[in-house]
């Protein structure tokens, strides 16, 4: 409540001085009044402002000569239009007629002194301190202006306390939609929060990423500029160089020389003007000046249809022209109300006689002397304008035709409070010549821009409109064919700092923007996400990529599938093996009784086939994709089955060299290997220690299927973790140690009867053993693709059949091709040769 107080009592020294100091003495229009039930009050730039230097608080005098404002004048005509066809309309507000008090605000002192005045109590020139402002009742309803964003702003903070409405034509700023700092302002121009936006869409539509902004110091360019580069920024758009145009700007000054330097020495195509008509005609005038040519502008609101600006001698040189404009709208009967008021004899001007109060500001003697060949022509920016302003009349009528209870086809009359009138002006739905008439929540109305691009033709202006700009959210809609760009083949211009990377190539940022960068491709197994072009981000475990890949592809699942060639081959040869060892194994039981069959170690040889036959068994664990069971079997049933075959094999050879050998000269040894079944004792353990091995590798190394990612970027590698274990070394070694004792036995009874000496056929296999495991490890040691299972499997398959051939071939010869040498009198003769050799010896 003190606050409130203070705030009214400065209001009162406030209105005193400045009527103290505004009384010239002067005439008054009577086209500024009209009396009537309800006052609404207008206040209109009807002539320009001008600096000066004061030492008084004093209240411009508007009307002087070579200041008159053309665009100002068609508003005032647009809302004295607006209220005489409402007094003139039997359906809104029927027996109620409307009257105004207009105000010339052609300076900041000038707008203080008209809001203080349409606050005053009716009759009286000042304001009265009240407990209750709700109840207090000024001398009009509602206010209609004024124009810029820091006269409104400054109005809106002097109604708010009485909450009288006040509908501004043309101030956009965002700021204005406070409720909480301006709870009865609302406006029929658009919130420059969706000019900006747009602004912002249109940069990115054509990818401009690199520009200049520039705006008016007035609030309007102040926060527009800092709204535009807060959003461009957050869009990715950088600001190579920003700078506010001081409102005591003039053309070819330092300060304006400074910014058409930054502005050449910046490096960007589009510069962003965010200003007021008048700073955007100084720094037009000054790009004309400086030859500042070749660059796309874009235009705010303000004065993108601005004649005042086109009019700039030289203008149609600086390049491309595109803007935001309030969508085009016409007052009709605007332009013959003009001319009807030139062709009026106006009555003369009213003294102000000496003691009253006097009004510096609701006179214009030009208007007065205007002709039908001197008025101001009505052009398409203030037709736009004045139709905003128009619209406010209509709004308020509206909102006062709901209070009045109007719709019942006669209008109730009595006190109206301004607060009753607010909350029905931001209810009002109407259509006004087919455009709808509504306000938002922010009370801004629901509206729309054009975009336009200037079009010179010789010497004359026009403006083409290429789409437009619609909310909310904001959607741009642009017809690009209508476009004609002022450079080579009509191509867009560009504006960025560094020209788009070539996919997969990330950016490297190498100054203070991030539109500036240099161009890195992507590392192997990384992409470029499109949402984050300056990181290359890893591929996922399942997926791989290429150095400059902008995504990531699928890894191929490879393993020896039975489908595959190779597969089939080996499938083939191990499967012939396994029946050439069913049938030497029933062969050999056929076959059983004769020498030969015995002389191979009986009985033993279905163990040794039965081990051979057990190891190529296990060799189908390696096809098809690998499985636990494949796992665990394929290498340990090999390994063991392989240690059988080798201790049968090196027992055989070693009892025969104690046979022939050493019976006789060390009898003793001899009888105890027969007595204690040496060869079976020997095969057992041997056996036994290579199971021991494959079961402490199997625990402990357990083999497993795997997913290999390190052997090839693009392929996962399904296979089995045993070959990269030491128990799979472990029985490997123990194989090859059977193999050198196997092959030195063998080599020890070279000498041996021609039946029983097998050196060269077990050598020859055991050889082949060792070359193809050899050759399988050397494989590896350079290749690690999907065909090494495949090699490992032909080494294993190599090992059974020279083992298998370098055997048991040569008796199966004998026994099928050459029966004759599988005789008793055969042996015989051959031990009785061995024999006598021996004893000549």
């Amino acid at each position: 409540m003190l606050l409130c107080t203070a705030r009214l009592v400065g209001l009162q020294l406030l209105i005193s001085c400045c009527w103290a100091f505004a009384c010239h003495s002067t005439e008054s229009s009577p086209d500024f009044t009209l009396p009537g039930d309800y006052l609404l009050a207008g206040l209109f730039p009807l002539h320009s402002g001008c600096l000066q230097v004061r030492h008084r608080p004093e209240v411009t005098l508007c009307d002087r000569s070579c200041s008159f404002n053309e665009h100002g004048y068609h508003l005032f005509q647009a809302m004295r239009l607006g209220v005489e066809e409402i007094n003139n309309s039997t359906a809104l507000l029927p027996n109620i007629t409307l009257g105004y008090q207009l105000y010339d605000v052609c300076s900041d002192s000038a707008n203080v002194y008209a809001t203080l005045r349409v606050l005053s109590l009716p009759g009286q020139h000042h304001i009265e301190l009240q407990g209750d402002l709700l109840h207090y009742s000024p001398t009009v309803l509602a206010v209609i202006g004024p124009d810029s964003t820091n006269r409104a702003a400054t109005t809106a903070a002097l109604l708010s306390p009485f909450l009288v409405p006040m509908i501004s034509y043309a101030a956009s700023s965002e700021t204005l939609s406070v409720k909480r700092q301006y709870p009865s302002f609302l406006r029929t121009i658009p919130n420059d929060k969706y000019q900006v936006e747009t602004m912002v869409l249109l940069l990115q539509k054509f990818g401009w990423t690199w520009i200049s902004l520039v705006g008016s110091s007035d609030d309007y360019g102040q926060l527009g500029v800092q709204a535009l580069e807060n959003q461009a920024t957050g869009q990715g758009i950088c600001i190579a160089f920003k700078d506010i145009m001081p409102f005591s700007a003039q053309v070819g000054d330092e300060r304006m020389q400074c910014i058409m330097r930054h502005l050449a020495q910046a490096g960007a195509t589009v510069v962003v003007v965010f200003s007021s008509r008048q700073l955007a005609r100084v720094f037009f005038e000054s790009v004309v000046l400086t030859n500042l040519t070749g660059k796309v502008w874009v235009a705010s609101e303000a004065w993108a249809l601005s004649r005042h600006i086109t009019g700039v001698p030289g203008i149609q040189r600086i390049g491309m022209v595109l803007g935001v404009a309030i969508q085009k709208r016409t007052v009709p009967g605007l332009k013959a109300f003009e001319e009807a008021y030139a062709r009026a004899d106006k009555e003369a001007p009213r003294p102000c006689h000496k003691g009253s109060w006097c009004s510096s500001n609701q006179l214009c003697r030009e208007c007065q002397a205007f002709m039908a060949h001197t008025m101001p022509k009505l052009k398409a920016f203030s037709m736009s304008s004045a139709y905003n302003a128009y619209r406010a009349v209509y709004a308020v009528a509206h909102g006062l035709h709901q209070l009045l209870g109007c719709a019942s086809g006669a209008c109730s009359r009595g006190r109206v409070y301004p607060w009753q009138l607010l909350e029905q002006i931001h209810k009002v739905h109407f259509l006004l010549h087919k455009d709808t008439v509504a306000f938002n929540d922010n009370r801004d109305p629901l509206s729309s821009y054009n975009i336009i691009a200037w079009d010179w033709n010789g010497p004359k202006w026009t403006f083409t409109v290429l789409g437009s700009s619609t909310w909310s959210p904001v959607q741009l809609n642009i017809n690009e064919t209508k476009i004609q760009w002022h450079g080579k083949d009509n191509q867009v211009p560009k504006s960025v700092c560094s020209s788009d990377c070539l996919e997969g190539h990330q950016r490297v940022v190498t100054g203070f923007h991030h539109c500036c960068f240099e161009c890195v491709p992507c590392g192997a197994g990384t992409f470029l996400n499109k949402s984050d072009l300056y990181r290359c981000q890893p591929c996922g475990k399942e997926e791989w990529a290429p150095e400059g890949s902008q995504t990531c592809f699928p890894r191929t699942v490879v393993f020896l599938a039975l489908h595959e060639h190779t597969s089939w081959v080996l499938l083939a040869a191990n499967t012939l093996l396994l029946l050439l060892l069913l049938g030497t194994a029933g062969l050999f039981a056929w076959h059983l009784d004769t020498p030969v069959v015995r002389s191979a170690g009986g009985r033993l040889c279905f163990l040794m086939l039965g081990s051979l036959a057990a190891g190529s068994g296990s060799l189908y664990g390696f096809f098809g994709e690998p499985t636990r069971p494949a796992c665990l079997l394929r290498q340990a049933l090999f390994a063991l089955g392989f240690t059988i075959f080798l201790s049968c094999l090196t027992v055989r050879s070693f009892q025969l060299i104690i046979i022939f050998k050493f019976s006789t000269k060390v009898p003793t040894f001899y009888h105890a290997w027969v007595q204690n079944h040496g060869a079976g004792l020997f095969v057992m353990i041997s056996s036994a220690a290579q199971l021991l091995i494959c079961l402490t590798w199997l625990v402990v190394w357990t083999p497993l299927p795997t997913r290999e990612y390190q052997r090839f970027p693009h392929l996962v590698m399904l296979d089995c973790t045993e070959t990269n274990s030491l128990g799979f070394i472990l029985a490997f070694l123990y194989n090859g140690l059977l193999s050198m004792s196997a092959f030195a036995c063998s080599y020890l009874g070279k000498d041996l009867p021609e039946n029983y000496n097998e050196a060269k056929c077990v050598t020859f296999s055991l050889l082949f053993n060792f070359v193809s495991w050899i050759a399988f490890f050397t494989t590896a040691s350079v290749y690690d693709g999907k065909y090494l299972p495949a090699a490992n499997m032909m080494a294993g398959l190599s090992s059974l059949s020279s083992g298998f051939g370098g055997y048991f071939l040569p008796k199966c010869y004998v026994i099928l091709c050459r029966p004759d040498l599988n005789s008793t009198e055969h042996f015989q003769a051959s031990i009785q040769d061995y024999t006598r050799r021996c004893g000549s010896t």
